[in-house]
């Protein structure tokens, strides 16, 4: 029984709460924490394959963008966050060439709805190369792909994904899909970039064939936002809370060794304590709607600013209507 997240910062996070014994940090990783109090940036870079087998997650660098105040649908923090997004994108996405972002997730079931949300919202120029090229100066070539999942297609996202890659060439994919965690308070405040690519599903236990270099044959950028978590997860986060809160107030051994057992123990208990229909459970927020809106709109604004950095806002929003 593994604990659901698709996050590297909170496999680097259950890598310490496992380890039998106290280290200062992981062998073949390195993390990176700055920002401010509205957006906190953490950067585990996995270096090797100690690392990887460490934490459970490939070579490369996964950036986390942790903003709690995004609930609250503050227009200038929406704002800065995507100026945010777009420079860290920066850092790992090539400056030069055709870029294909793709949009994954069923677009009929709102938490994962997320990468078909944001095509609409993208500055899409592949064609204007051809049919207006006085017209592109500034903007850089992006086109965009929304291929649906396994259930609605019969087709595996990945070979429609490997399709399309071999008719327009392109130089680099972003593809963007929605994640899960084992915190919900990360869930759709959270955004995680990775040039190590994806396995759609695997954070809910449906891991579908890996999108990433080796199987597009170009460099694969994902970016991901957690949307939903499981019930063993709630219910061992609620527990979290009771115990801190009674532990505050009392006295006495057995708050003590409430307190010291790990999470990894707790979930184990809770799941399964729960009923077999609980255990496996999927919950997202009861404003799912309205969150998968503006992140779509935030991660969409991101990639604009971060592919045709030349071009302003006013002039993005004039491109997506």
């Amino acid at each position: 029984m593994n604990i659901r997240t698709d996050l590297a910062i909170e496999a680097k996070e259950l890598y310490f709460e496992t380890a039998l014994e106290k280290e200062a940090e992981v062998p073949g990783i390195v993390c990176r924490e700055e920002g401010d109090n509205d957006v906190r940036i953490t950067t585990v870079e996995v270096l090797d394959q100690q690392g990887a087998e460490a934490i459970g997650k490939g070579v490369g660098h996964y950036i986390t963008l942790e903003i709690q105040g995004l609930s609250q649908n503050d227009p200038n923090l929406l704002e800065k966050s995507a100026s945010i997004l777009a420079t860290e994108l920066g850092k790992i996405t090539k400056k030069k060439g055709l870029t294909m972002v793709v949009g994954l997730g069923n677009s009929h079931i709102t938490p994962d709805s997320l990468g078909p949300k944001v095509m609409p919202r993208l500055v899409v120029t592949r064609h204007l190369f051809s049919f207006m090229p006085d017209s592109v100066e500034k903007l850089s070539p992006v086109c965009a792909l929304a291929p649906g999942v396994l259930g609605l297609t019969g087709i595996e996202t990945g070979e429609i994904i490997r399709g399309v890659i071999g008719r327009v060439k392109p130089d680099q994919v972003i593809v963007i899909d929605a994640l899960a965690s084992r915190r919900t308070e990360r869930v759709g405040t959270t955004i995680q970039i990775a040039d190590t690519g994806i396995s759609p599903g695997s954070g809910v236990g449906n891991s579908r064939k890996a999108i990433n270099a080796e199987t597009m044959g170009v460099p694969v950028i994902a970016i991901g936002v957690p949307m939903v978590v499981d019930a063993p997860t709630i219910a061992s986060d609620t527990i979290d809370h009771v115990i801190e809160t009674l532990a505050s107030g009392a006295s006495g051994k057995f708050y003590a060794m409430l307190q010291e057992l790990k999470n990894e123990e707790r979930y184990r208990l809770i799941y399964e304590s729960l009923p077999k229909e609980m255990q496996n459970m999927i919950v997202t927020p009861k404003d799912i709607d309205a969150m998968a809106d503006r992140l779509a709109t935030l991660v969409a604004n991101g990639i604009n600013q971060c592919l045709h950095p030349e071009i302003t806002k006013e002039e993005i929003s004039a491109f997506v209507g």
